[in-house]
């Protein structure tokens, strides 16, 4: 037989197969997340800005220390139920509206879409105002 032998052929299948049939690993938060915290970790680097919801009340974001994000950490919230809501002119979020219920024993990690968005606006946009924010709540992007 010219060329690769046949127990050749067989072992390079093998392998292909063993690779290509991996257990895919989870996506966990970092580090444990204390009660009243939400961590919303996003599929890809978010390089814009993001404006973040809760309860109908806009939150002031602040933006990472490096160009790019991973994560949004949101603190001091209260227990129970809580609509948040994320835009981005830059980026497309799937969900971009969820409901989440926070427990006295953790906080809740949740995996975002995140897609670039681009769009072309012609004029120059209204600048919106301050976030009023929510006495003792705080929201961060993290690398």
């Amino acid at each position: 037989m010219k060329g690769i032998p046949g127990q050749a052929l067989l072992a390079a299948c093998v392998i292909i197969a063993g690779l290509a049939c991996r257990i895919p690993q989870p996506i966990l938060p970092p580090r444990p997340l204390p009660p009243g915290t939400v961590m919303l970790q996003f599929t890809r680097k978010v390089a814009g800005t993001v404006e973040l919801t809760v309860d109908g009340t806009r939150i002031p974001v602040e933006p990472s220390a490096k160009k790019k994000a991973l994560r949004l950490e949101i603190s001091g919230l209260a227990q129970g139920r809580h609509n948040l809501v994320l835009m981005s002119p830059l980026e497309a979020f799937g969900p971009d509206q969820l409901d989440v219920d926070l427990g006295p024993a953790a906080g809740v990690f949740q995996v975002i879409f995140a897609q670039q968005f681009q769009s072309v606006l012609y004029g120059s946009p209204e600048p919106a105002p301050a976030a009023a924010g929510l006495p003792g709540v705080k929201a961060r992007l993290e690398p």
